[in-house]
């Protein structure tokens, strides 16, 4: 560094420094040397400082788990993998494994190794119970699958293999009802819709039961989502309580899983109780007509079983047998002296060893099935009842939220409201079905409970749209309606009938005349309702009529059943109502698949008139006009035999059977009627003159002369013959029965018996038909 002096002119002389050129010392190399140097503090509450030099001998480790990759364990090669080398044993325990995703998969290498080695369903027992803990997992994607794997699993399986395991299936889904979140709930609910369409007698059993079954669980969890309320209370007569204090809103569409699940399930609990007919169960017009809407025209449930008999094939099982208990005589008075034992329990079982004491003996059981079927139907009508008001606030509700906007003109409702509606309705159709037909007595509380929700539905019916994917629930919803204003005048004429019971006391006159009026005029829209629908008229002009299909038939008939047989009904409105049947069953083509329908029940109403139990309203005697169409029904039948020919045998048969049951009933009643008021020969008359005209138009059936192609068979040849079904035996009875009549009266039809030569010649069924001819020679008046 230089130093200079220099002189200012102001003042003193003066230094002036110069600064050498020169580097400063490193920051770093000062910071290290005050560290060398410097003792660290200690700080209170602190640990001692960790050495520099110190070393850390503290370690981690991590396990690798290799499930598929193991070198030592030895594989059977011939057992059944997946494509990602996975055995059954191993998918089984990856069910268990801490991933969702892991779970998934090995529900879907199920699929796969089912699908491709179905022996491998023997291990039923360890695929079940690993299954069922998935039922309640709090992943939705694992839930879904499988759900999706039951549904492709248990209808491939049958169902008595099934039921062995439902105690498992049923335990988990009704505690995933109870979970606490809702989505667990409502996949539950999907899975029950599972199991109700594979093992539904198991679902139901119990159902009405205080003890802990499945059914009984099944439904508290359905009232429980739904926050409907219990059963019953805490005792049997106790008050409605709520089943969940969680105040969960469900979604539209989480409703409609519940509720669609419920109706499913109240239709599987109460078909076995009533076997009932419900109109929305598959069905199709090869399917037997089930009757049970008339047996409140019978004075018990023997004479209903003895009734339906008549027009039952011994290859049809449906039709309950009687048993009665054996008594060494039969009083003349018994009004049910005729009806005789069809089956004996031991033949059922013939093995073709001799029957034991013990075996005679346990048979005494039988015949009170039937009565302790009743105590057991009775028991359960008051708990449908009951049932019935717990869900009478969530059927209004529902229903009131939807309806507006589902059938406001013009609007575009959605699917699920749409069908909000629908099963709303099929659920109140399925309860007021069993309270009010199951008894002679009726509660006004369930009357008026009915009538609330028909008066609901009363504003919108008949609903119709221009929407082809609004016309089917549209007319479920119509012919629901109809039945449920059916059974609710049916109730009110049997309320009123019943001075003696205690009833609720209306709010005054007016009331009373603004609910009859109200009552009739509901009537009068369901009779011009289904007139129209008979006739196959459009409901406006803007649309065109077509004829009714046989599901919306078959739904119908229980209303018009109920507007023909009750007192309560209007005589116009029942004569409307007959007339349009009679018409219709006239006027469909034979080769409809409506035709068999309307054989059984008009059938049925010919041979109800001939009942001697009978004492309805249905009368074909006390007007001409209604015995005339039934007669010209009657004589018809020739022609639809002929038009079907052997396209469809089991309509053949009903045909047959009806003609049969009918000629052999009308002659008997027509017999006995003269014989006691031999004034009304005339009745006896026109059964003759019917059979003269069933003859004559039977004759083509066998044998038929054209004009110019010659003598012809007739469509009796084209049926199958004797060794693989008994159709041409029951023709040939019917022809002998015929031919019987009218040798009584001094009628040889010997056209008729020439032409039935003709066609049983040479074939199995001619020494039948011999046997025939000679038996009624025997019977010559």
């Amino acid at each position: 560094m230089d130093i200079t002096p220099f002189v200012s002119p102001n003042c003193s002389s003066h230094y002036r420094i110069k600064k050498a050129q020169v580097m400063p010392k490193s920051a770093k190399k000062k910071k290290d040397k005050v560290a060398d140097f410097s003792k660290a503090r200690l700080k209170l509450g602190k640990g001692k400082a960790t050495p520099t030099n110190a070393i850390d001998t503290s370690f981690k480790a991590r396990s690798i788990a290799l499930p598929f990759q193991s070198i030592v364990a030895e594989k059977d090669a011939s057992q059944p993998i997946t494509r990602r080398q996975l055995t059954f044993s191993d998918l089984i325990s990856h069910l268990k494994h801490y991933s969702a995703g892991t779970r998934k998969d090995a529900l879907i290498g199920l699929r796969e190794l089912l699908d491709s080695n179905w022996e491998l369903i023997n291990c039923l027992t360890p695929l079940v119970n690993a299954v069922v803990r998935l039922i309640g997992d709090e992943d939705a994607s694992v839930r879904k699958q499988l759900l999706s794997f039951l549904a492709w699993l248990l209808p491939r399986i049958p169902s008595e293999d099934i039921v062995p395991h439902s105690s498992s299936l049923l335990l988990f889904t009704t505690s995933a009802q109870t979970h606490i979140f809702p989505e667990i709930r409502i996949d539950a609910v999907r899975l029950l819709d599972v199991l109700l369409e594979c093992i539904p007698e198991t679902v139901v059993s119990g159902w009405c039961a205080t003890n802990d079954s499945h059914g009984s669980r099944v439904l508290g969890g359905y009232l429980g989502i739904l926050n409907a309320g219990t059963k019953y209370g805490e005792n049997d007569a106790g008050p409605l309580k709520a089943t969940s204090t969680a105040s969960v809103v469900l979604t539209p569409a989480s409703k409609l899983v519940v509720l669609r699940s419920l109706a499913t399930f109240l239709r599987a609990a109460l078909s076995p109780l009533e076997s009932l007919s419900a109109p929305q169960a598959p069905s199709n017009s090869s399917t037997a007509l089930d009757a049970i809407f008339m047996r409140n025209a019978f004075p018990s449930i023997e004479a209903y079983y003895s009734f339906e008999s008549l027009l039952k094939s011994t290859s049809q099982t449906s039709c309950k047998s009687v048993f009665r208990n054996w008594q060494t005589e039969v009083s003349p008075d018994d009004e049910f002296a005729d009806i005789f034992t069809q089956s004996f329990k031991l033949l059922e079982y013939q093995s073709g060893d001799p029957w034991t004491l013990h075996d005679l003996t346990s048979t005494n059981g039988v015949s009170g099935e039937t009565e302790s079927l009743q105590n057991s139907r009775l028991a359960s009508t008051d708990f449908v009842a009951h049932l019935a008001n717990t869900l009478h606030s969530t059927i209004i509700e529902t229903y009131l939220d939807c309806a507006p906007s589902v059938f406001s003109p013009g609007s575009t409702p959605s699917e699920t409201e749409v069908q909000l509606i629908v099963t709303i309705v099929r659920i109140a159709q399925s309860l007021y079905h069993v309270i009010l037909q199951s008894s002679d007595s009726v509660d006004q509380e369930h009357v008026a409970h009915l009538e609330s929700i028909v008066n609901y539905m009363a504003p919108y019916f008949p609903a119709s749209t221009r929407d082809n994917k609004l016309e089917q629930p549209f007319e479920e919803f119509n012919l629901i309606f109809c039945e449920l204003t059916s059974l609710a005048v049916n109730a009110s004429q049997i309320e009123s009938s019943q001075p003696n019971q205690k009833r609720k006391a209306r709010k005054g006159p007016s009331h009373t005349s603004s609910h009859k009026a109200k009552a009739s005029l509901q009537t009068e829209r369901v009779t011009q309702y289904i007139t129209r629908r008979l006739r196959g008229e459009a409901a406006s002009s803007a649309q065109i009529g077509v004829p009714i299909n046989p599901t919306a038939y078959r739904a119908l008939l229980p209303t018009i059943w109920a507007l023909i047989g009750s007192a309560g009904t209007s005589a116009d409105e029942s004569n409307e109502v007959i007339h349009a049947a009679l018409d219709h069953a006239l006027k469909v083509s034979s080769k409809s698949a409506c035709k068999r329908l309307t054989v059984e029940f008009v059938a049925r109403l010919m041979l109800l008139g001939l009942q001697p139990h009978y004492h309805g309203a249905l009368s074909a005697d006390r007007n001409p006009g209604l015995k005339a169409k039934f007669d010209a029904w009657f004589v018809h039948l020739p022609q639809v035999l002929w038009e079907l020919g052997n396209t469809n045998l089991p309509c053949t048969e009903i045909v047959l059977r009806a003609v049969l049951r009918v000629l052999q009933r009308r002659s008997k009643a027509a017999q006995i009627e003269v014989d006691f008021y031999p004034c009304s020969q005339v009745r006896f008359t026109d059964t003759i003159q019917t059979i003269t005209s069933l003859q004559s138009r039977l004759v083509p059936y066998f044998h038929m002369d054209h004009p110019s192609r010659g003598a012809l068979p007739g469509p009796y040849n084209k049926l199958p013959t004797s060794s693989t079904s008994r159709v041409r035996l029951l023709v040939l009875d019917v022809v002998g029965t015929i031919m019987a009549l009218g040798k009584q009266e001094g009628h040889e039809f010997e056209s008729l018996s020439m032409a039935v030569g003709l066609a049983v010649s040479g074939e199995d069924e001619q020494s039948y038909w011999m046997h025939i001819l000679s038996f009624s020679s025997m019977n010559k008046k």
